[in-house]
């Protein structure tokens, strides 16, 4: 569970903050009582934004790879529809 900071007490006490993200893992800072921001460390910032693999490679390894779908569209152009407004 990560420790809860009030964004004051964060800010005088901010090296802590820091050292605590580092040894312990995420910090969270509130404002009025609302969770507003989380302290992670950068290498765990680098591990939850890096990317993890194009589109066409997320498709490759799906278990619907080899499912046959029908995506022949429909030659109807659909009916005529008067949008004059009446006098």
């Amino acid at each position: 569970m990560p420790r809860t900071w009030q964004l004051q007490e964060a800010k005088n006490r901010f090296s802590e903050v820091v050292d605590r993200a580092l040894d312990e893992g995420p910090q969270v800072v509130t404002r009025r009582g609302v969770a507003e921001v989380v302290v992670i460390s950068l290498a765990q910032f680098r591990k939850l934004s890096r990317p993890r693999g194009s589109l066409v490679e997320f498709f490759a390894r799906s278990p619907l790879r080899n499912v046959k779908l029908d995506l022949s569209r429909d030659r109807d152009t659909g009916r005529s529809v008067d949008l004059e407004v009446p006098p």
